[in-house]
């Protein structure tokens, strides 16, 4: 157990790399009540979302959920969230360690937006099912029905005997899976109930080590690693998550990453390595004797089978197959630049 966020969290609950391979082969349950949960309701709530998240709330459809930043007004992000959208609100899902944050900045840029921001951190527990297995885990316990749940879709439902839960089907390890969001007084009974429900799929608890080498084999960024105020959404590679359309209007930090799209510096990529040495945040990386950035996270991983990392390399050193040398107290070690992800179940 360790502290993370402000909170006590488990960073495994067996060896971490076993856990990465339960996930991928069959399903695992993870205790995400750390992350931040809040509320934006009133009738300005979309134009408000809009106006300080990067994605485009008022295209999203009712049950939709969309992945996208709160930026500064020079496009560094503040942090990045999960947009939910409601038939009368918008629930947003932040990172723990940012909520206080959050919070703060959204409050401060209510300005003339008729709406209320709700923290419900504290009131509502989070799990999530992830794996292959998950969705025939759920069906026990749930009337929803999850056949028709889309990808980045969220509905509401019995779960465990417990009226309307939310449920959403997104994850952060590249694999399917849902979370489920329910009042805190009955999140031991509800984690109990799904570990017996999950037994027969072969189900195991999953802590922090195992989420960080899942996430970074699916190439999903983590704040505070491939992403944060220095870091920008454009050469993260998160275009996706930033809308630029007219009709959206402005918000804030659109200018400079408007900037940063037409002139980028550098790019995020994945690196590999043969070497024993497993490349860790903060690893100097070398083109010769010029230091050319550094390892923003990496692991060993039991999926692709060597160790992997990324890191923001200069445009000219990014494409894939170039070679670059990782520094460790001054051993070297040979690395080579791959396309992000390392893992797709898609393909």
């Amino acid at each position: 157990m360790v502290e993370f966020g402000g909170w006590n969290m488990p960073v495994q609950y067996g060896p971490i790399l076993d856990e990465v391979r339960c996930v991928r082969e069959k399903v695992g349950l993870f205790d995400l009540s750390h992350m931040g949960r809040v509320t934006i309701s009133g009738p300005d709530a979309v134009a408000f979302v809009d106006r300080t998240v990067s994605c485009y709330c008022a295209k999203i459809a009712v049950g939709g959920i969309r992945y996208g930043l709160l930026c500064q007004e020079d496009g560094g992000p503040i942090d990045d969230v999960l947009v939910y959208r409601g038939v009368d609100d918008v629930f947003v899902v932040v990172n723990a360690s940012n909520t206080a944050a959050d919070l703060d900045w959204l409050r401060k840029h209510t300005g003339d937006f008729d709406v209320e921001i709700h923290d419900q951190t504290d009131e509502l527990a989070m799990l999530a099912l992830q794996g292959q297995n998950s969705a025939a885990v759920l069906a026990k316990l749930t009337d929803a029905d999850l056949g028709n749940l889309g990808y980045y879709k969220h509905t509401h439902a019995s779960v465990c005997g417990i009226p309307d839960v939310r449920i959403s089907r997104t994850g952060y390890t590249g694999e399917d899976g849902f979370e489920i969001y329910f009042p805190c007084a009955e999140a031991e009974r509800v984690w109990a109930e799904l570990s017996a429900a999950g037994e027969p799929e072969g189900l195991a608890p999953i802590g922090l080590g195992a989420r960080d080498t899942l996430r970074l084999e699916a190439g999903m960024s983590l704040y505070g690693h491939e992403i944060d105020l220095e870091h920008n959404p454009i050469e993260a590679g998160l275009n996706f998550a930033v809308s630029f359309k007219e009709e959206k209007g402005d918000w804030i930090g659109r200018d400079a990453l408007q900037r940063v799209k037409q002139n980028p510096s550098r790019k995020l990529v994945g690196i590999t390595t043969d070497g024993k040495r497993v490349p860790r945040q903060g690893y100097p990386l070398y083109a010769g004797d010029t230091r050319v950035g550094e390892i923003c996270s990496g692991a060993v991983s039991p999926t692709v089978g060597t160790n992997i990392g990324t890191a923001y390399l200069p445009l000219a050193l990014s494409e894939v197959g170039q070679t670059i040398d990782m520094d460790l107290r001054g051993k070297r070690q040979a690395c080579t630049v791959v396309a992000l992800p390392f893992y797709s179940r898609t393909r």
